[in-house]
């Protein structure tokens, strides 16, 4: 795949990559399609937990329309809301959808002045809890200790509450050093969702983007920035998407007394319990996750895509709904799938995203 530098906006990174072009052994995308007049290059920024499934979509969909240039910039979450709203991008990955206080008609500068934002989810992924920890290959955590470490209130690996959980490691007398997102990321936020929600009487603090200042710990941007830093510290732990943690430990986390690895079906799990929010237009897929649910990995990301009900430019819109119908696709969600570990939609999540994407212009 030819990866390319797109041109700076004022909210995007200078130094955002487009991952465009098309490799000739790549497995053409079902559905190819014209490029509507006066709309051939398409730009979206956002979600880094998206990076590797974003490449495999772009790839797939170029080499199935090869007049139509996609470019996805995984800047982050934060920075992907911010690029839509302002018309730096056509769409948004985000790992959370729009507050209600944040969407509305004429909000949005791509989109026409009655129209509002819908967010579509097209993957979903296990947020793993990553550790690089002297002599220990397996790790089981409760939820409870998970917040007291990043919380900064467990500090040294041999503390007993993860002996108790781990009666047969060899954990060192080391100190903890706990690494969270420093950019605004929608990883984090799902990731103090599912500490607010699992331990509120440890994490009090109410999911947000931006990981909280007072709990320290060490500071890294994009979900690369946190794997490169767990991998390359020492007795260290962090979190990001599972897909990326490669050969890093990955703890399980204890539910109803069962040791839960981050799994795609684990994740997957979790919307069949969880509804969207409500009051939001019916082709608003955005979801209130339940983490409590029995038998149900708690952390997991489910990352949207971002689009405007209506755009100003009419072609745009067409291309946009193209793109969006093949990633969303059975093969589009193979193929992240095969890229990303994700887990594929539902058919009848798939369907409903099918409605939704339908009633884009």
């Amino acid at each position: 795949m030819r990866i390319k530098p797109i041109a700076a906006a004022a909210l995007v990174t200078a130094t955002a990559l487009a991952f465009a072009g098309c490799a000739t052994n790549e497995t053409p995308a079902a559905g190819g399609t014209t490029a509507p007049a006066g709309a051939t290059t398409l730009t979206g920024v956002g979600s880094s937990a998206m990076k590797a499934a974003q490449e495999k979509w772009v790839a797939a969909f170029q080499t199935a329309n090869s007049s139509i240039t996609v470019n996805y910039s995984p800047d982050g979450s934060g920075a992907g809301r911010s690029a839509f709203i302002a018309g730096a991008a056509n769409f948004a990955g985000s790992d959370r959808p729009f507050k209600d206080e944040e969407i509305g008609a004429g909000k949005f500068a791509g989109c026409s002045a009655d129209s509002n934002a819908l967010a579509l989810p097209v993957y979903i992924s296990p947020i793993a809890v990553v550790f690089n920890v002297d002599g220990v290959t397996e790790l089981t955590l409760d939820p409870a200790t998970i917040a007291g470490v990043f919380a900064g209130k467990i500090t040294k690996w041999n503390d007993p509450a993860i002996v108790k959980t781990n009666p047969d490691a060899k954990l060192p007398d080391a100190t903890i050093t706990a690494v969270h997102r420093g950019d605004d990321s929608g990883t984090t936020n799902n990731f103090t969702d599912t500490l607010n929600k699992t331990a509120p009487e440890i994490w009090t603090e109410t999911a947000a983007d931006t990981f909280p200042a007072a709990f320290g710990g060490e500071a890294a941007n994009g979900t690369s920035g946190v794997i490169q830093a767990v991998t390359g510290g020492k007795n260290t732990i962090g979190y990001a998407d599972a897909s990326a943690a490669k050969d890093l430990g990955k703890a399980s986390i204890l539910v109803g007394g069962k040791p839960l690895q981050p799994t795609p079906e684990a994740a997957a799990a979790i919307l069949d319990n969880s509804k969207t929010i409500a009051g939001r237009d019916a082709n608003d897929l955005s979801f209130s996750l339940d983490r409590t649910s029995e038998g149900v990995y708690p952390a997991v990301l489910v990352a949207y895509v971002i689009v405007c009900q209506t755009y100003k430019d009419a072609a745009m819109g067409t291309l946009v709904k193209n793109y969006v119908t093949y990633i969303a696709s059975a093969d589009g969600q193979s193929a992240a799938a095969t890229a990303a570990g994700s887990a594929p939609l539902s058919s009848a999540l798939q369907a409903k995203v099918k409605t939704a994407i339908d009633s884009v212009k």
